[in-house]
């Protein structure tokens, strides 16, 4: 069975009660309200389930993006849909000068499994990236004599705040936006030009243990254990940016236990929430320094957010849940390095959950757009690199399933471009 081609109805809006302004269906919705902000496939998805998507229209999609790996336990998991609810009924939100029973128990929560001294939590992995430049650079005031650059790799990207942009390369996720000072970026796994850039006014180096914008290149072990040995003998901090990487996408808790490092400072996001607003920003020893008033925001925490981090981290915290995600992403690999051989193509780097396939030519964004006419959601991070990074709950099965439609993808991709050479000049 073709499940492309499976049709559900879509739920109907229900109009509110006293409402005199009818709700337009989605369809009648005019796209140009929204303000343009990124490429948007025209597909309006009105329900969702694990891996799977369904469109207005009733066509099934599997989904291998997962919001770029927000939805880190699929679309609505029963978890998380009951602790949305069940919160939503109690308090959602008592303001940010108010402690909730969710924001203290999801913050010791994180700070116990991490081996962390403290956690703070934003709404956004750009947040958290920007709250850990502040506290390297309040580090710096009170412990390196006032030091407050921050040293970043070439292509990282760290989000779309101005100082996490300031800390990003040009590309591409950093598009002619000005950007702060105090920044300098080095090639990324070459240990000896990040020495070489380190100064007395160095704070702080700042990674990402994988590169998932530079189109998912991981740091290799001696790099990472080597950054961490500079830090501790030149003493500045280390800050490891776990948005993407982090709660179980590497097959544990912190990608950062996989490689044997630890990190002064960690930020974590996208999948912390499971598909709502949320992330963290967690501190061990000194780097604890931050003072009231130092990192602001209104809806930072609150008690609907944090009943979704609990939901999420005590999930992925369940006895052989990495070690399940570890096996289907083994699986994954080894399907993918079969395609790449079969279709002529480069190498699969990853770890975990979280995948690249190297193209031979700049045709990634092709081949996404051909695997969605083939009912599959995948992600083009650079113009010759795919990205997979599906829900940490897939099953085999829906690998298998992915790795058939993007076969087709393929020769779809490849059926088109031999037309194109056909057709005279």
């Amino acid at each position: 069975m073709n499940l492309f081609n499976l049709r559900r109805s879509a739920p109907a809006v229900a109009e509110p009660k006293g409402a005199s302004v009818s709700v337009p269906a989605a369809a009648q919705c005019s796209r140009e309200r929204l303000m343009p902000s990124i490429e948007r496939a025209p597909h309006v998805f009105v329900r969702g389930q694990g891996s799977w998507l369904w469109d207005d229209e009733g066509h099934a999609y599997l989904d291998f993006t997962q919001g770029c790996a927000v939805n880190s336990l699929g679309h609505s998991p029963s978890v998380l849909v009951k602790a949305l609810g069940d919160q939503a009924q109690a308090l959602i939100n008592p303001g940010a000068g108010y402690h909730s029973r969710g924001l203290l128990n999801l913050a010791e929560l994180l700070c116990q499994r991490t081996d962390s001294d403290q956690a703070y939590l934003l709404n956004s992995g750009a947040e958290a990236c920007e709250g850990a430049i502040k506290l390297a650079r309040k580090w710096g005031q009170l412990h390196r004599n006032g030091a407050y650059h921050i040293i970043t790799a070439s292509q990282g990207c760290h989000g779309r705040t101005l100082g996490a942009l300031s800390a990003s390369d040009p590309l591409p996720c950093n598009r002619c936006e000005p950007g702060l000072p105090g920044f300098s970026k080095v090639p990324f796994n070459d240990l000896a030009a990040l020495h070489a850039a380190v100064d007395s006014r160095t704070v702080a180096i700042m990674l990402e243990p994988i590169q998932g914008e530079a189109g998912v290149i991981p740091a290799t072990r001696e790099y990472l254990q080597g950054v961490e040995r500079l830090c501790r003998e030149l003493g500045i901090l280390l800050i490891l940016d776990e948005v993407q990487t982090g709660v179980g996408r590497c097959g544990a808790l912190l990608a950062e236990e996989t490689y044997g490092v630890r990190a002064d400072i960690i930020t974590l996001g996208k999948g912390l929430g499971g598909g709502v607003p949320l992330a963290a920003l967690l501190a061990r020893g000194r780097a604890c320094c931050a003072e009231p008033g130092e990192l602001e925001g209104s809806h930072h925490g609150n008690a609907l957010m944090s009943a979704a981090g609990m939901a999420v981290l005590q999930t992925v915290l369940e006895k052989g849940f990495f070690e399940q995600v570890m096996d289907s992403g083994r699986h994954l690999r080894d399907g993918l390095s079969r395609l790449a051989g079969r279709y002529g193509q480069g190498e699969v780097r990853g770890q975990g959950l979280l995948w690249g396939l190297q193209l031979r030519e700049g045709t990634a964004v092709p081949l996404v757009e051909a695997a969605l006419q083939e009912g599959l959601l995948l992600n083009a991070p650079q113009a010759d690199v795919v990205r997979f990074s599906p829900a940490l709950t897939v099953s085999k099965g829906n690998i298998d399933e992915m790795l058939q439609r993007l076969a087709r993808a393929f020769t779809r991709l490849h059926a088109h471009q031999h037309n194109r050479r056909e057709v005279p000049a």
